[in-house]
């Protein structure tokens, strides 16, 4: 089994809208540098000085620290995927599976530009995952705002190296668990593509340029409220075939998540009627991406070993990366060599396919 980094990232960059169609060359993010100091009256962490304007809405285009991410610009944006991939053999890592950046906030409520930016990024993802042979893999972001076209998006990408589809917990103002979801579904489920619920804020009036608005509240928590309701309204038993996995919001939260369940299914069956037992990740097909300093052998009585993958962050520089984070799993002597070669191996070649 090849050795999976399970959450890694790209920054986008103009080489990323270079796929949009001629109709779609009004929508181009276009890059707004006020210089070094950030735009008046935005309280923005230091460095955040460039920015995609995006239909008249301004977001985050990140200028990155070499040291701090361990990365460099071209690694980062895909600019030398050799170099990438040589950076990935001195990490010990066979694959990575790369998720976007600008799209961890919802930039529009236009349907047009979403669907606009979202078939660029996919291409460019693809061309890149080609141009590395297949070791950099990559998750589809799907235009949810268009349901129909999200199929064809998914259909393009299992055919170009996708092995995943990128979901935020909540979006389009819906749980997870909404109906509105199911055509989605269906054809992840159709395809063996899973879906991979990724920190994120799903309200387009949350963005990543004011510090007041990078809060747990408004990236971290809506992955678990997808987790309480897929299972609360039983869509793993209408979906047999799906897999979900739970990425960069820690593990430590599925101790709680299962003991609301508990709770739910004790008192208020008569408004809430679902399945419950103990192995409710095992039986759900559920995957959570865990981090190096939590506390695995307890996490592990309500997941076992076979459903926690982990990834490094790779690119980002915040509380969740760290770019070692796959041998330093394999250092930590409270883990059984079996348990971390099924996390950094078995399990993500499972969940996301890969073989």
């Amino acid at each position: 089994m090849p050795i999976i980094d399970a959450d890694t990232h790209v920054d986008e960059n103009d080489e990323t809208w270079s796929f949009l169609l001629p109709e779609h060359e009004q929508y181009r993010p276009l890059t707004v540098s006020p210089g070094e100091n950030n735009l008046e009256g935005v309280n923005a962490p230091p460095g955040y000085t460039r920015y995609w304007n995006i239909d008249g809405a301004l977001r985050i285009r990140r200028i990155r620290d070499d040291v701090r991410t361990g990365t460099t610009e071209q690694t980062r944006e895909l600019h030398d995927v050799a170099a990438r991939l040589r950076q990935m053999d001195q990490l010990n890592v066979d694959i990575q599976v790369m998720y976007p950046t600008l799209f961890l906030t919802t930039f529009t409520t236009k349907a047009e530009i979403e669907y606009a930016l979202c078939r660029s990024y996919n291409r460019w993802m693809g061309e890149k995952s080609r141009e590395s042979d297949g070791r950099l893999r990559w998750v589809v972001v799907p235009p949810m705002l268009s349901i129909d076209r999200c199929i064809e998006e998914l259909e393009w990408g299992k055919n170009n190296g996708a092995c995943g589809v990128f979901k935020r917990g909540v979006e389009v103002g819906r749980s997870a668990s909404d109906p509105y979801f199911f055509p989605l579904y269906e054809h992840a489920q159709f395809l063996n593509l899973p879906i991979c619920i990724h920190t994120a804020a799903h309200d387009p009036t949350i963005g990543d340029t004011l510090a007041s608005h990078l809060t747990m509240y408004n990236f971290r928590l809506s992955p678990i409220d997808a987790f309480i309701s897929l299972i609360r309204d039983q869509i793993p038993n209408k979906f047999p075939k799906l897999r979900v996995g739970f990425i960069e919001t820690l593990s430590s939260w599925v101790p709680y998540a299962i003991a609301e369940l508990e709770a739910l299914h004790a008192r208020v069956q008569w408004m809430s009627n679902f399945d419950y037992s103990k192995d409710l990740v095992k039986k759900g097909r559920f995957y959570v991406a865990c981090e190096t300093h939590e506390d695995l052998p307890y996490i592990m009585n309500y997941t076992g070993d076979e459903h926690l993958i982990i990834g490094s962050d790779y690119s980002h520089a915040d509380q969740s990366a760290e770019l070692e984070a796959l041998s330093i799993l394999q250092a930590r002597s409270d883990l059984s060599a079996s348990t971390t070669n099924k996390i950094i191996n078995d399990n993500p070649s499972e969940f996301y396919g890969i073989h």
